[in-house]
């Protein structure tokens, strides 16, 4: 690959990073400087990150910071990382972000309720949820390491999917397994028969140890040979990463 085309490839990566800050140490003053460095790419001439991913007591804080930018506002929601908490305290959380003007909502799927044969109650929480934050983006993190098999992974992802889902997502970044290459790909083809069987497009965030930017173009790679050019977008793809942006910064401008 051709060194111009490398750093276009790279930074489309860059464009499709939800830039996050999800430590039990983040703050106002933690948000400020995350969301300052997220626009800083832009003053560099650089694409800036689709989303910063922040706790949703900081949502307020990003929105005045990103005004303008073009940086859209994930939170994570629905008892994460771990998803045990009420559904009632879910709803809660869930309503708390919209008020509080988040564009995009993150939340755990019950994995412990899944792996447990309650396919049926994990489906209507994630409905149930979906509801409460329409018309924003609702990305469901399966946490695939949790999930054991191929076939919890697929049958997750459909849960998800047909319960209302934007995007499936990998991991919470909270555990040792994050993202891998083989729960992508079967999320990959999960979407792909979502898109067959009803004609709607979903999105997949690969999420949990993307640092390394062969690692990001691994997975860029997957989605556009599984599900085609149409995914390619920060409307349909998203990396979940922290030190990834960065990264990518350096080897687009080594200087």
């Amino acid at each position: 690959m051709a060194a111009a085309e490398l750093k276009e490839l790279l930074s489309t990566i860059l464009s499709l990073i939800d830039f996050t800050s999800l430590e039990g140490t983040d703050s106002d003053k933690s948000t400020v400087d995350l969301c300052r460095r997220a626009m800083d790419f832009g003053e560099k001439g650089l694409q800036v990150p689709a989303a910063v991913c922040i706790f949703s007591p900081f949502i307020r804080t990003a929105h005045r910071e990103l005004s303008g930018s073009g940086i859209r506002i994930a939170t994570v929601a629905g008892g994460f990382p771990h998803g045990q908490v009420p559904l009632q305290a879910k709803q809660e959380e869930v309503a708390f972000a919209v008020n509080q003007g988040a564009d995009e909502v993150d939340i755990v799927f019950s994995r412990g309720n899944f792996l447990a044969g309650h396919q049926q109650q994990v489906y209507d929480e994630i409905a149930t949820l979906r509801d409460i934050c329409k018309p924003l983006t609702l990305k469901v993190i399966l946490e695939t390491g949790e999930l054991g098999t191929p076939e919890h992974i697929s049958e997750a992802s459909d849960v998800a999917l047909r319960a209302g889902a934007d995007f499936i997502k990998t991991s919470t970044g909270k555990i040792p397994s994050g993202a891998t290459e083989q729960g992508v790909i079967i999320m990959l083809e999960r979407i792909r028969n979502y898109y067959e069987t009803t004609g709607i497009r979903r999105g997949i965030k690969p999420s949990g140890g993307i640092a390394d930017p062969d690692r990001a173009l691994m997975f860029y790679e997957l989605v556009s040979s599984r599900l085609g050019e149409a995914w390619l977008s920060k409307e349909l793809f998203r990396f979940g990463a922290s030190r990834l942006a960065g990264k990518l910064a350096e080897k687009i401008h080594p200087d």
